[in-house]
């Protein structure tokens, strides 16, 4: 493997008179990734220069001394790109605040910008044996752009904050563009399983592709999904625990709060955080408790966004609210609420958690939430309680936490009374395990975890789903060549062409054509296109290439040079097709987007441009009663790709392969398809055919091909060796 590279909107360093090394969450995780892998870290410094000298030699010194190489932005950029869209309008939308979107054409437009300039500044520095890992919402598209300029390198994508639900997302302006710059990558990571499962949802109902719990098929490749919880670091704090200074710190807290049970929250001042809603429980809480004045609430507002005007907003109101119940609630002894608006050390912050009596964390949304889990690392004697909001990610974890809703004011009250009542015994039975798993599940072992995905990403894949088009092309490849004569009998849609919104629109490419033309043109190649189609999509299309059509699963067959259609079997009985469309047609009116089409020897009923997870059910509930109601009639019901498909059951392109299998004699037979209409062929049991399933799906094919770009590729190389 060659260097690991990560990408974020900022670079981990400080630049002033002098040049400092960050110490975030995320330069600690990737300390104690293997050694033995060159890392370098691509991101802004966080600095302006109109000197291009100056620019240049910090350049410089970023990159030998940190082995950090700075994109460099105006402020007008950081201002559209980083204030406008990444923050104005992606943080709202991903954290469920529609309401607070700011949109303009500008910031997107800056935006696409400066993801591109961070795309090709990696593949400036990128070798195609190299990692790159990219970080959260600021760099969403640059995952596509750069596979575009680097396709074979592997690129992994975490994201720190919630994927919001469907309803949500598809608030944002090009939401589809952002979907589609995520998919470009190998891996892409999520804190929680909802996170992922949003994101699937939100694929499948604007870009109408279909996942499975862990892979996306886009085009030819696969992008995996994954969940990733990240850390903290715990060594950090472990550390932190045994200096002088926070041994220091934590006995002159204890002192100074030694008559009183210490509530303590940490976060930064951000409408997701719920604090105002926190502070209507605590006005609560004390309401009840007038006469208990042993409640200490200390909460640390970590500054941030400050020039937002949303952000300047709440925090006024916070500190009138503080106000506000410090008034009513204070005397000349006691003061309820010690608000700090600052960022504070370390040894003041662990020194804070190991007194802490209970962690009051209720955010209205949290990707994670570190701070749940900062506060379990310090508390070394096990005595505390941490009330947690069941919307903060770090919910999904931290179960024996109390867990409320932040939108529920009695129930946070309830459950904080609960908390500073709760005996010692029930502490230790909550945390002690808690503690043990964010020690042992740090940022270290969340990074290291995402790593090793991205590595074996494509190679696990490629196992798990026996689609290594190399492996195929090559074994059938030389069966082919071997063979005297060979006959292909190739589905047409989900197999030689992929699926479009409406039928009509799913006409044959040029490349389609011509690997069609140049197989058929091989001397001991005969060619079939058995489609569901009607006959005269089939000959408008294929009009000139000299293959054999066989319409509607074979129901009727053209020969090539030939204008006349041929039944399989003149004896069928289609009386059946009007009871189908009586029924069929109670089904057109919900969902919308549905329709019937009426062939000659079948019944469709499409619901492709419906709501994908209506349709489905709508589906099922069709097919029981066609099932319930056709039992006596020479039928077969089957579910293909967004269709339900009433067809006779005296023919299908079984009967189809076996009719020409027994006029004809061939060496080889080669069947593909992608759906169980295709099941039909794969299912003859004949040692000379060779079974082609175009997708995931269960199969009594002998292969499988991911997707129609990779079965052309693969008919493309047949074509080539047969005309040599």
């Amino acid at each position: 493997m060659g260097k690991l590279i990560i990408v974020s909107n900022r670079l981990p360093i400080t630049v002033g008179s002098v040049i400092k090394k960050s110490s975030g969450g995320l330069v600690s995780a990737l300390s104690g990734v293997s050694t033995d892998t060159k890392m370098i870290w691509i991101g802004w410094p966080g600095t302006f220069s109109s000197n291009s000298d100056n620019s240049a030699k910090l350049k410089e010194t970023l990159i030998n001394d940190f082995d950090c190489y700075p994109i460099f932005l105006s402020k007008k950029e950081v201002s559209d790109h980083y204030h406008g869209f990444s923050n104005a309008c992606l943080w709202p939308a991903l954290h469920y605040f529609s309401l607070h979107i700011h949109y303009s054409s500008r910031f997107w437009d800056s935006y696409v910008n400066i993801n591109r300039k961070f795309a090709e500044y990696i593949a400036e520095n990128a070798e195609d044996d190299d990692l790159v890992w990219i970080h959260d919402y600021h760099l969403f598209l640059v995952p596509q752009m750069l596979r575009e300029m680097k396709p074979n390198i592997k690129i992994g994508f975490f994201l720190h904050t919630p994927f919001p639900s469907f309803e949500v997302f598809r608030c944002l302006p090009h939401r589809e563009e952002i979907l589609k710059g995520l998919l470009g990558a190998d891996l892409v990571g999520f804190h929680t399983y909802g996170y992922l499962r949003h994101f699937r949802r939100s694929c499948l109902r604007l870009l109408n592709i279909e996942s499975d719990i862990a892979h996306v098929l886009v085009g030819k490749r696969f992008c995996k999904l994954g969940v990733f919880p990240i850390g903290i670091d715990s060594g950090l704090f472990l550390k932190e625990l045994g200096t002088k200074k926070f041994i220091k710190r934590r006995n002159e807290l204890k002192k100074a709060y030694a008559n009183y049970k210490v509530v303590l929250s940490v976060e930064r001042v951000d409408y997701t955080k719920g604090i105002l809603r926190r502070l209507e429980a605590i006005e609560k809480f004390l309401y009840h408790h007038k006469h208990k004045l042993d409640v200490a609430f200390v909460f640390i507002g970590i500054p941030t966004r400050g020039e937002v005007k949303e952000y300047k907003e709440l925090l006024g109101q916070i500190q009138k609210k503080v106000g506000e119940i410090n008034g009513q609630y204070s005397n000349i002894e006691y003061t309820p609420i010690h608000f700090i608006h600052k960022t504070i050390p370390l040894s003041d912050l662990c020194a804070l958690y190991s007194i802490a009596d209970v962690a009051m964390i209720t955010p209205l949304i949290d990707g994670m939430n570190l701070v749940a889990k900062e506060y379990l690392a310090c508390k070394t004697d096990s005595t505390g309680v941490l009330l947690l909001s069941e919307f903060a990610g770090a919910a999904h974890e931290l179960i024996s936490a109390i867990l409320v809703n932040p939108y529920d004011i009695d129930n946070v009250t309830k459950n904080l009374e609960n908390a500073l009542l709760m005996d010692d015994a029930e502490k230790d039975q909550r945390l002690i395990p808690m503690r043990s798993h964010v020690l042992r599940y740090d940022a270290n072992h969340w990074a290291q975890t995402f790593l090793d995905e991205l590595k074996q990403s494509r190679k696990r894949i490629k196992q798990q789903n026996n689609t290594n088009l190399k492996f195929i092309s090559e074994k059938v490849l030389n069966l082919i060549k071997k063979a005297k004569k060979v006959a292909f009998f190739i589905d047409y849609d989900g197999t030689l062409r992929e699926f479009e919104d409406t039928p009509d629109k799913a006409t044959p490419t040029k490349e389609i054509l011509k690997i069609i033309s140049e197989l058929a043109r091989c001397r001991n190649h005969e060619v079939f296109i058995i489609s569901g189609r009607k006959e005269a999509d089939l000959q408008k299309w294929f009009k000139g290439v000299n293959v054999t059509l066989i319409a509607e699963h074979g129901y009727s067959i053209l020969l090539p040079k030939s204008d006349k259609w041929q039944m399989t079997n003149p004896e069928i009985d289609l009386s059946w097709k009007k009871k189908v469309i009586k029924i069929l047609s109670q089904y057109v009116s919900t969902p919308q987007g549905t329709s019937i089409e009426e062939k000659k020897s079948a019944v469709v009923w499409h619901y492709r441009q419906a709501d994908p997870e209506f349709g489905k059910w709508k589906s099922q509930q069709l097919l029981g009663n066609l099932l319930e109601i056709l039992t006596s009639e020479n039928v077969v019901v089957s579910q293909g790709n967004h269709i339900v498909e009433v067809s006779s059951s005296q023919i299908n392109k079984g009967f189809a392969v076996r009719h020409f299998m027994q006029k004809n004699n061939y060496d080889l037979i080669v069947c593909a398809g992608d759906d169980k209409t295709d099941e039909s062929m794969f299912q003859i049991n004949d040692p000379r055919i060779i079974s082609i399933k175009i997708g995931l799906n269960q199969t009594f094919a002998k292969y499988k091909i991911l997707s129609p770009a990779l079965f052309k590729g693969f008919l493309a190389k047949v074509a080539k060796r047969g005309n040599i």
